[in-house]
This record gives structure tokens, sequence and C-alpha cells, in this order.
């Protein structure tokens, strides 16, 4: 996972797609920062890799980073966003399985790199594939294609994906740098996977964290738990 990490910066680097600056914060820094880092894990914002429990994260993997997004659970804050943003680092040969999402609708950007290639199906009454004729929007123009079109983005280009749309995206080419904008987003219980794969796979540790994930800081940040009760 380091390794993905390393190579995901550079890959971000080389495409322009600046982090903000808690994207490069150690171990260590967290424990500096302490408990004012709390909207950020609130909003659950960080580092995100997975492989959607195939245990094939070169074949079926993603890496995200999400930059900004609506607190996940009740809170004060009085900023409650209503949106959200992540960047995604999609390597040839990979596939984003197929998935829709319950509520979300989203904006996929190709920021930069090779080709985002997009297939699309509806879905039916049952939540399987539908077969019917497909309508969405790719900047600002309207389409309907059928069923298991596959939208290729060029870099600058996107889509507007509603929710229940199903889609499963790789890159063509080059490694992509994929862009997301959307209403807000709660991976924890708004992904619905064709074939019953998982978001957050479990993690067996055998090294120091070059960065956290979203998914390790309650285990490597105990004060976060306490900040709960």
């Amino acid at each position: 996972m380091n390794e993905i990490l390393r190579e995901g910066e550079q890959l971000l680097r080389r495409v322009g797609f600046a982090l903000p600056p808690f994207a490069f914060w150690s171990l260590e820094d967290w424990h500096a920062v302490g408990k004012d880092s709390l909207g950020l894990v609130r909003r659950g914002l960080g580092w995100d890799i997975t492989d959607f429990g195939s245990g094939r994260f070169s074949q079926t993997g993603l890496l995200l980073f999400t930059l900004r997004n609506s607190p996940l659970a009740d809170s004060s804050d009085e900023e409650q966003a209503s949106y959200a943003e992540k960047a995604m680092v999609i390597r040839t040969g990979q596939k984003t399985p197929m998935h829709f999402h319950w509520s979300k609708t989203e904006d996929i950007i190709n920021r930069g790199g090779g080709v985002l290639a997009i297939q699309l199906y509806g879905s039916t009454d049952k939540d399987a594939l539908g077969d019917q004729e497909i309508s969405f929007t790719s900047d600002g123009h309207s389409y309907k294609v059928p069923a298991g079109h596959t939208m290729r983005l060029l870099p600058g280009s996107s889509i507007t994906l509603p929710p229940k749309l199903y889609h499963s995206f790789r890159a063509e080419e080059q490694d992509v740098v994929a862009g997301e904008i959307s209403t807000t987003n709660d991976d924890r219980t708004d992904n619905r996977f064709l074939d019953g794969l998982v978001r957050f796979p479990s993690i067996t540790e055998d090294e120091s964290p070059h960065r956290l994930l979203v998914s390790d800081y309650a285990n490597f940040l105990p004060w976060i738990r306490l900040s709960d009760n």
C-alpha cells in the first residue's frame, strides 16, 4: 500500500493535480495536530485504497483522495456542505467494478493522463443490469445510447452520472487521474456493487504507514474514538 501511495502521489504531481497539505501528513504529523483534525476525520477526507475485496489490486483496484465532503455523522459543525470532491488514480490494466450509487449524483472528470473509458448500464426494479436505452449528459450535451455503451473521455472531459446508473471505468493508453464532484459522499452506505464486492476490504498491517488512510483513523488515532463518546 505504501508503494501504491507513493506512485499515486507522483502521478498526481505529474498531471498538475495539487493536493492540500494534510495529504502529506505522516503519522507523527497527525498526532501533532491532534483533535484539531476532527473536521477532516468526520468528513472522511484523505486517502483511500481499495481492491473491492478482490485481492487483485492491479486488476480490480482504485486509489482515491477525498478533498471535501459533508460531515459523515451528526455534528454541531455549522459548515454543512452538500457536495464532495475526490481525486482518483486509475492505472492501466485496472477496472473499477460495475456499481451504482443509491442517492449520489456525480460528475466524473478526466483530469489528465490517458483516456477514461466508462461503461454504462441502467438498472432494473430488482437492481440488476438493465437492457434499456440510457440517457445521460456529458459536458452539457445530452446522449441516448444502448445499454452497455462505453463513453470515452479525453482529458478535460466529463460525464454526469445520476443515482442507480451502473458504471465501470478503466484507463486506456496511459494512467488517468480522474476527478469526482458530487453530492454528499458516503462510501459506507451508498454503493451497490453488481457482483457483491465490498468497498472497504480488510488490511493486514506489515509496516509503518507512509500515509494514513481514511479507514486507518480509528485504529491509529485513538483520541478520535474518545472524542465521539
